[in-house]
């Protein structure tokens, strides 16, 4: 029954895209080309919609949150139908962004009422957790906000790598495998089943959204999946450990990554928070030289690698899961260096490493 419906999903996503992109022409749902912007026309976006229907038809026809089977480990069906009735939040909230372009403050507020649903009314937060070297951190009253915290960064996160052709839809696309792939070796049937879900209706979608893009995403997109996958990554992950607090942070290590770096970027330029730029991870890639095609699939890549390095460090001794997050800090730093992800003369640590090397390459 699984497999029907995973399979059902993803043609569904497939038949269901082409009618978003009718539609979305027809209300106006379109982005126009800009300076900020790398297409040169104008493109119809409201393409989650696409997602968000497929997801929901193979919930339908599974229902996880009464299908005792799927619902052995969590959640109840309160907690189920919160993630629902805020994923539709969420939805709305992109929708009329893809229309009518509303304001950040009303997009953060959308966000902030779709986090505080699941959170409130299906008891999702995390309260306290255990450090891998003995003690306890009790967050208490700190709980909630931190849970709606996380999950407005991710959603976040998705959306601002929403830049290049079939970009957010294939970065996300690989977290909800990788997702389902570690909440199956845990045990949890119901993150397993909903990540499937919402990742092979993204795939379907992406048939569409690869370069050369038919339709763009939209925020209904971005925002919908990175609210999912916010959720998602604390059920599945919600333990009282370090450790596996740490490994959706690994998972989703290029978002976040690249939101993080667009936060000192923006702090380091002396520039607000919110100002928009063209030096996000692809801006770079492709200044670099990569082409469009080329950048998507070295990101596809580094995701992908992100998802492997999540289940060696899920796997490995204290020690050896210490050793994981150093060396990704490491290469990731490297990386952003390199690539000028915060401005081009920030190289720290490749200067360091220059001054351990006696020889200097223009004397050889």
């Amino acid at each position: 029954m699984l497999y029907f419906t995973l399979i059902t999903c993803f043609v569904a996503a497939m038949l269901l895209t082409p009618l978003i992109k009718k539609l979305a022409f027809k209300i106006g749902a379109t982005d126009q080309p800009n300076h900020r912007k790398v297409h040169a026309k104008i493109m119809p976006r409201l393409g989650g919609l696409a997602i968000f229907f497929s997801f929901i038809l193979g919930i339908v026809i599974l229902q996880p949150s009464v299908n005792y089977e799927l619902a052995t480990i969590q959640p109840n069906e309160k907690l189920h139908l919160a993630i629902i009735f805020g994923s539709l939040i969420i939805l709305l909230t992109g929708i009329f962004d893809d229309i009518k372009e509303i304001s950040p403050k009303v997009k953060m507020l959308g966000q902030v009422v779709a986090s505080f649903i699941v959170v409130l009314f299906g008891d999702l937060n995390v309260e306290f957790i255990n450090l891998p070297f003995g003690g306890q951190i009790d967050f208490g009253f700190l709980s909630i906000p931190i849970t709606m915290i996380w999950i407005i960064g991710i959603t976040n996160a998705i959306n601002l790598i929403d830049g290049l052709d079939g970009l957010a839809a294939g970065v996300s696309t690989i977290a909800l495998f990788t997702i389902a792939g570690m909440a199956l070796l845990m045990g949890n049937a119901y993150v397993m089943v909903m990540a499937l879900l919402l990742a092979v209706a993204s795939a379907g979608f992406l048939v569409y959204n690869f370069h050369p893009a038919k339709i763009f995403m939209g925020d209904t997109g971005a925002l919908f999946l990175g609210y999912m996958i916010g959720v998602l990554s604390l059920l599945g992950f919600k333990s009282v450990t370090f450790i596996s607090l740490i490994v959706p942070i690994i998972i989703l290590g290029v978002p976040i990554s690249d939101t993080f770096f667009a936060i000192i970027r923006r702090i380091v330029n002396k520039q607000p928070l919110s100002a928009p730029d063209k030096s996000h991870l692809h801006h770079c890639l492709l200044r670099v030289g990569f082409s469009h095609k080329q950048t998507v699939l070295l990101i596809y890549a580094m995701s992908a690698l992100f998802g492997l390095a999540a289940f060696i460090f899920s796997q490995a001794t204290l020690w050896g899961s210490m050793i994981v997050i150093a060396v990704l800090l490491i290469v990731i730093e490297l990386f952003v260096e390199k690539i000028g992800l915060v401005r081009e003369d920030y190289q720290p640590l490749l200067k360091f490493l220059r001054g351990l090397n006696p020889v200097n390459v223009k004397d050889r």
